[in-house]
């Protein structure tokens, strides 16, 4: 047959050939599947610029500014106030299920590694949007559409989740702290945070270690909440058994991992819990799946419940049924009044969970949510009757009980860190009801209070650092040290404030104590003994970094100007919060080839932490990889090892790191399995040429990350490796300007 034949014997026919179709892109086996233990190197490209429909050029700040805020809010407010067929209101106010819908967007955050909150709306998108624990708050989100659609890309949907919790309280009678936007939306579900290891909702079995009755009693890090698919823990008790003992136990380690004190949580739990109701109105089996598993035409809504209506008295979420206090929907200290007033009981509810009623009959009693002259006895949760169990949190709820102004505002400001935790520093913050008084765990930095060095300046500077007897490593080191302590999850850390000088953070042994104070007394010198301006110990840590780089590329007659922005200025103690400040201490540095010795590490690799690492910088995968070439050129491990060093040039901006890990004149034997190391020997002579971690080896043993250096091991590349790293560089010294990124 020739072509013209063939061409009318195929008009009109399905494009495959065959009569089977099979899988579509996306579909089948992933090579996590062929590969469980595959480092995913693409989780460094998540959320890329090309998913996002706002374009690069969008402005979001600019946007938000032109919103009249005062006009939103009504807007919002008008919105809680009204109700609708298809998801009727409780008590006709929608304030307290938005309230839900805001503290579960923010209360995902936890402090160890800055992952959560709701920083980016990452509550629209799987796998938080189909937690159990998120039953129902689909609708909540659907309910703000019209406000959503009306004002489009000027108020992102991160920002409008947490200002309707704001007009939630404040519709019900809560004089609010605050609130600042200025959260950006992803456009893609997150791939790269680790909820646990548990594959079924609501179990806690490979998270924990001992139990409740035991001493020793261990939640797997980095998680924050006690059970997989819950924002902090479960109401009924941590073996759902209705033990107010245990529960409080639970309680305590999960809310400080979300960086609440004893205080905090008790002000959120007794606040949050002023309004509302807990829903139980359905068998669960009537309940359908979440929305990533709902058929196509439910649109993106899930737990469709077959039972009654399915909505109203036959809402189903956590299966415990009733209300906290007589009048949901305002704010007073009823529920702590109740709380402490009455004697309570351990009951089944409606559908069988654990559940505590009066056991005084003469109790006040609750208005039904929807049906008029219906009442029902109070409820109480397990993890309620906690906190009059637990002494410390007794205590609390009796001052608080004591002082109705003080609770209230404890509440408040509990609630405006919840809600802006993982916002980073106030530079990032937008609007007009940004609080004017500045919190710890803020990191509050000085304004700048003098004029900024310029380029004449800079260049002197540069001379006397070179000249003041430190290495080339020493100085590449600190600013590393500084800059590196940023990760982009809740936007901390970082060299502006220079808290590398202070504790604790000049005394983790990353860091190298004893090294770093040398390099900083040197430094001070220099700040001492520069007359022309004032300079901040930020901004020479920063700029000593850089003045050895261009020494190190000097070295292969390679001229080249590291960019260098001043501005920073110096936190000081009472500034810094100790606590907070340690959770940004590294478990694991690849970087500098740091392993945290106190630190358990079950069933994770060291590279599998270095990528971590790297997407808490921000790093791209070609990023990544020259930054590690760039810095193994000098001796930046926490321990003074070579290891990772694969050039006989130290001090020197070459790109032997990766024509030594690709060369076929070597090969790897490992001479140390516990610790990782690696040794690199001549093939011919076995001569041992140089050591290695596992840190360093991945790079070459990687196919994604070999291709990448690769690039930088050719013979062309040594001009481009140095760019390309001077380029990461700056991007890393630079994390935390964001009066200069925005």
């Amino acid at each position: 047959m020739d072509n013209t034949n063939l061409k009318e014997a195929t008009q009109g026919a399905c494009p495959f050939r065959g009569t089977r179709v099979g899988g579509a892109i996306g579909s089948g086996p992933t090579l996590d599947d062929w590969w469980p233990e595959r480092l995913a190197v693409e989780l460094l490209h998540q959320d890329p610029a090309e998913a996002n429909p706002l374009g690069a050029d969008f402005d979001y700040a600019q946007a938000f500014a032109k919103l009249d805020l005062d006009k939103v809010k009504g807007e919002i407010k008008a919105l809680l106030e009204s109700t609708v067929s298809w998801w009727p209101s409780d008590y006709g106010h929608y304030g307290p299920q938005m309230v839900r819908m805001a503290w579960h967007a923010a209360g995902t955050y936890r402090i160890a590694d800055g992952r959560g909150g709701a920083g980016q709306a990452m509550q629209r998108f799987a796998p938080t949007n189909s937690w159990e624990d998120n039953g129902n708050i689909d609708k909540s989100r659907r309910l703000l559409w019209p406000i959503k659609q009306k004002y489009g890309a000027a108020l992102s949907w991160g920002d409008l989740m947490i200002l309707t919790g704001n007009c939630a309280l404040e519709s019900m009678g809560l004089k609010t702290f605050g609130f600042a936007g200025g959260r950006i939306d992803a456009w893609e579900p997150d791939r790269s945070t680790y909820w646990g290891s548990e594959t079924t909702m609501v179990t806690r079995d490979k998270r924990w270690k001992g139990s409740v009755d035991e001493e020793y009693y261990d939640l797997e890090n980095p998680l924050g909440a006690t059970h997989q698919s819950l924002i902090y823990v479960h109401p009924e008790g941590p073996n759902q058994d209705g033990d107010p003992v245990a529960a409080a136990r639970d309680i305590r380690e999960s809310f400080a991992r979300m960086a609440m004190n004893d205080e905090e949580t008790v002000a959120l739990i007794a606040g949050g819990h002023a309004f509302g109701k807990s829903h139980g109105g359905a068998p669960a089996d009537k309940v359908g799946p979440a929305p990533d598993g709902a058929p196509i035409e439910a649109m993106g809504l899930g737990w469709m419940n077959s039972e009654g209506s399915g909505y109203a008295e036959y809402t189903m979420t956590n299966g415990i049924e009733g209300s906290w206090t007589p009048e949901p929907t305002k704010w007073d200290n009823d529920y702590l009044i109740n709380l402490f007033a009455y004697e309570w009981k351990k009951i089944e509810g409606p559908q069988g969970a654990i559940q505590w009623t009066p056991v005084d009959d003469s109790a006040p009693k609750t208005p039904d949510a929807h049906k008029d002259g219906v009442e029902h006895s109070l409820m109480m949760m397990t993890t309620d009757i906690a906190l009059k169990i637990d002494p410390s949190y007794h205590a609390i709820c009796e001052k608080f009980l004591d002082d109705f102004s003080y609770f209230s505002d404890a509440f408040a400001r509990a609630w405006f860190k919840l809600t802006h935790r993982d916002m980073g520093p106030k530079s990032r913050y937008l609007g007009p009801e940004i609080p004017k008084e500045d919190l710890l765990w803020q990191d509050p930095i000085p304004a700048v209070d003098h004029d900024l060095i310029d380029s004449a300046d800079i260049s002197t500077l540069k001379t006397m650092i070179l000249d003041s007897g430190l290495t080339l490593s020493e100085l590449v080191s600190t600013a590393w040290a500084s800059a590196s302590s940023f990760r982009v999850s809740d936007k901390r850390g970082g060299a502006n404030g220079a808290r590398i000088r202070l504790a604790p953070m000049k005394d983790w042994e990353v860091n190298r104590p004893e090294q770093l104070a040398r390099v900083l007394a040197a430094l001070e010198k220099v700040q001492d003994s520069f007359d022309r301006k004032k300079v901040s110990l930020a901004d020479l840590i920063v700029l000593g970094g850089c003045a050895a780089l261009e020494k190190a590329a000097e070295r292969i007659d390679v001229k080249i100007s590291v960019p260098f922005t001043p501005g920073r200025m110096d936190a000081l103690e009472e500034q810094t919060e100790i606590e907070g400040t340690n959770y940004l201490q590294p478990v694991s540095d690849g970087f500098r080839n740091y392993v945290n010795s106190d630190v358990q590490f079950e069933n994770v690799s060291m590279e599998q932490l270095f990528l971590d690492k790297a997407s808490l910088l921000a790093l791209t995968a070609p990023q990544w990889v020259v930054l590690v070439g760039g810095l193994r050129c000098f001796e930046t491990n926490y321990d003074g090892s070579k290891h990772g060093m694969l050039t006989d040039r130290a001090e020197t901006l070459s790109n032997d790191f990766f024509r030594n890990l690709t060369s076929m004149e070597f090969e790897w034997k490992e001479t140390d399995k516990e610790a990782g190391l690696f040794a690199l020997n001549d093939r011919q002579s076995g001569e041992r040429k140089y050591s290695a971690t596992r840190c360093d080896l991945v790079f070459g043993s990687n196919a994604q990350l070999r291709a990448i250096a690769e690039v930088y091991a050719a013979e062309d590349a040594q001009e481009r490796f140095i760019h390309d790293f001077v380029k990461v560089w700056n991007k890393v010294m630079m994390l935390d300007r964001y009066e200069i990124n925005s």
